[in-house]
């Protein structure tokens, strides 16, 4: 983990959430000092039975749902939709230089032109590629102007392209691009949405509280990225069911004390 934090700080920008392989490869690598000096030497009896005790359940407790969470991020990219379709929603990422479409962007962009492709060259249907994404503060156009852009590029039929550049974020993609598929006639549960394979999972949930029953295909992510984005994505959820794991930690805890007293 350290040295896939290290190959991330060298590849990408140069921020805290870039960094948590390496401060996670770190605290395992200090951890048995650390519990060795604070729990053993430092902290009385039965204080730090306690806190050991705890530790080990939390510790269970976090490594269990995460092998979950992995699992079931990895089923989601098994899914094949027919080509059928009367929607593609492109899921924004952020652009190089304000306004050039990034690598992992031109990714997903990429993923829903070869399903477009597919669906015509077998159905003949014509779906709707919605480019989803507003401007940020360091960027120059929004988004979903800059992926029409590069859609059209590829020789896309304009009429089957649009642009949504309102949303700022993933809860935002979906919310707005409903409106467009309201506003073309569209049934909102007959449609697909493109993102990197990591976030399939997550953005299903999304999807689906913006009142669509629709899934996602994912395009590949650069293997030095895939474990950051893992954890990163894996923290989101933890953070959407916040209260739920604080009475589990609050319970770890009750236990812990009745344990030891």
């Amino acid at each position: 983990m350290i040295w896939n934090g290290i190959i991330v700080w060298r590849r990408e920008n140069h921020s805290l959430a870039n960094l948590l392989t390496l401060i996670i490869g770190v605290f395992l690598l200090i951890y048995p000092l650390l519990s060795f000096l604070f729990l053993r030497k430092l902290i009385p009896k039965p204080y730090n039975l306690m806190i050991e005790h705890f530790t080990e359940m939390s510790s269970f407790y976090i490594i269990s749902i995460f092998l979950i969470f992995s699992l079931s991020v990895w089923i989601c990219n098994f899914y094949r939709p027919k080509p059928d379709k009367d929607f593609i929603i492109v899921l924004g990422a952020g652009l190089l230089n304000g306004n050039e479409v990034s690598p992992l962007l031109a990714s997903r962009i990429d993923r829903a032109i070869d399903f477009y492709q597919n669906q015509i060259s077998v159905s003949g249907k014509h779906p709707l590629i919605i480019c989803s994404g507003g401007q940020g503060g360091d960027e120059k156009i929004p988004e979903g102007v800059a992926m029409r852009d590069y859609v059209l590029q590829k020789g896309i039929n304009p009429d089957d392209v649009v642009a949504e550049d309102k949303s700022v974020n993933t809860i935002q993609n979906f919310a707005f691009s409903k409106k467009t598929v309201d506003r073309y006639k569209l049934d909102p549960n007959n449609g697909i949405f493109v993102s990197n394979n990591y976030h399939i999972y997550r953005a299903t949930a999304y999807a689906n509280n913006a009142g669509m029953k629709i899934s996602g295909i994912g395009s590949k992510t650069s293997g030095f990225f895939l474990p950051n984005a893992i954890i990163r994505e894996f923290i989101a959820i933890l953070m959407r069911h916040k209260l739920a794991n604080l009475l589990v930690i609050l319970l770890f805890v009750v236990i812990a004390v009745a344990d030891k007293l």
